[in-house]
């Protein structure tokens, strides 16, 4: 009898709980850009059931008892942005890199990491990837974030990014051999197939969603040439075919052609940077369907920094950024004409802080796209390469994640730098320019 009654009382609580009503927010949105690259609609109703939503209406519809209102009538809102290339428990150039190197550890970096994922959503981007941290410190930030025990944008993250020895990712790059053989110092060293699919499924048990690798040499990096392919092409193969196989998504950092070229041709989702792609290799994106992130604000800041103050660099960054950075955006410029796909990039790490991401825009105009191509670019492109269609639009079943901004940043893409509003899966977490905690 009271094992009967028990289960009678669990039944009428389940039933009571999903036939609650949900919680309906309205929001009236004066504009709205929803980032599919469809004009903008004048005086829209959004409205949301707990943390989707539910419909998009024309015209400001009135409440009904127990909806909440939020009025952006005066105000352009957008979809929440994606960042889709960020380090975001690494600030090591904030200072020297050598010694930070030395003397921060992961841990360091998770600190901070909570106050840089509350200031990247506080700027209006409610998502990011992230590709190349510590794979414990990164996903442990993902998941208090998931849990809501620290404000921030929802994550996809890598963990560590995967090279060969000597290569961009190498730890040891400059390092006398004492401190390069240091325990977990060839975590992300991989110099074979065998390796590269022992290293992903590792990856993939620790938490990884995404897999980052190092095809090429970098900028940021000691001694390692940025146009040369560093990685085999049987390596290359042997990631992306075991991340594939995972439901995994491949970026690959290169700056050479020879190197952007193969990792196309080898089924890479993402080629990151690309400095250096002629004709030949836009042919490949096209073809391939690979996307194209360029990262312009770090090569801006990378830049000027060498200009300016060589000393800051690590030895032979200076001399790499000096040529890398204006590739960059002559890239940009010929990708776009030829019809390559692009998503929203910064690269933020140090260089810029994080919180300032939405300055790309200006330079991703200034190379040659249109202010709402560069929207897309952060929004519908963005999301169709992390294979979410939960972000990225204004759209009926998708997370409410919404920006809104005073002014018209189709006429001036710098308006999306002082965002006013961010709401997070229909919780509101900046309103009027402040954060609401």
């Amino acid at each position: 009898m009271i094992l009967r009654n028990a289960l009678l009382a669990a039944t009428l609580l389940m039933s009571t709980a999903t036939s609650a009503i949900a919680a309906t927010t309205i929001v009236h949105a004066g504009r709205l850009i929803d980032g599919t690259g469809a004009a903008p609609r004048e005086r829209v109703s959004i409205i949301i059931d707990d943390d989707r939503i539910r419909a998009v209406e024309p015209g400001f519809v009135e409440l009904r008892a127990g909806e909440t209102l939020v009025d952006l009538s005066k105000q352009t809102v957008l979809p929440g942005l994606i960042d889709m290339h960020v380090h975001i428990t690494h600030a090591f150039h904030l200072g020297d890199p050598i010694r930070n190197a030395m003397t921060r550890s992961a841990y360091d970096e998770l600190i901070d990491g909570v106050k840089d994922v509350r200031a990247t959503l506080l700027a209006g981007f409610t998502s990011i990837r992230s590709v190349g941290d510590a794979t414990h410190a990164v996903v442990a930030l993902k998941r208090a974030v998931n849990e809501g025990s620290i404000p921030g944008p929802r994550m996809w993250v890598a963990g560590e990014a995967l090279g060969p020895t000597g290569g961009h990712s190498d730890p040891a790059n400059g390092l006398i051999p004492d401190i390069a053989e240091l325990p977990h110092a060839r975590d992300a060293v991989i110099d074979s197939p065998e390796e590269a699919r022992q290293t992903v499924r590792r990856l993939k048990r620790e938490g990884a969603d995404v897999i980052k690798i190092m095809p090429s040499g970098g900028v940021m990096s000691i001694g390692d040439d940025p146009n040369l392919q560093l990685m085999e092409d049987a390596e290359i193969k042997a990631v992306i075919e075991t991340a594939h196989a995972l439901d995994m998504r491949v970026a690959a950092h290169a700056h050479g052609k020879q190197a952007i070229d193969h990792t196309i041709e080898l089924g890479v989702d993402s080629i990151e940077h690309g400095s250096f792609a002629d004709a030949q290799s836009y042919k490949l994106f096209k073809q391939h369907g690979t996307y194209l992130v360029p990262t312009l604000l770090v090569g801006q800041r990378v830049y000027e920094t060498a200009k300016a103050h060589p000393e800051r660099l690590n030895p032979s960054t200076a001399q790499k950024a000096l040529a890398i950075a204006p590739a960059l955006t002559k890239n940009v410029r010929d990708a776009h004409a030829a019809g390559v796909k692009i998503a929203f990039g910064t690269d933020t790490f140090g260089l810029s802080a994080h919180g300032e991401n939405a300055q790309e825009f200006k330079l991703l105009v200034a190379a040659g796209l249109t202010p709402i191509e560069a929207i897309q670019t952060a929004t519908r492109n963005a999301a169709d390469l992390l294979g979410s269609k939960d972000v990225g639009l204004v759209q009926a079943g998708r997370f409410a994640d919404l920006i809104a901004v005073t002014g018209d940043p189709l006429k001036d893409v710098g308006t999306l730098e002082k965002v006013d509003f961010v709401m997070k899966g229909g919780a509101v977490v900046k309103t009027g320019g402040k954060p609401v905690s």
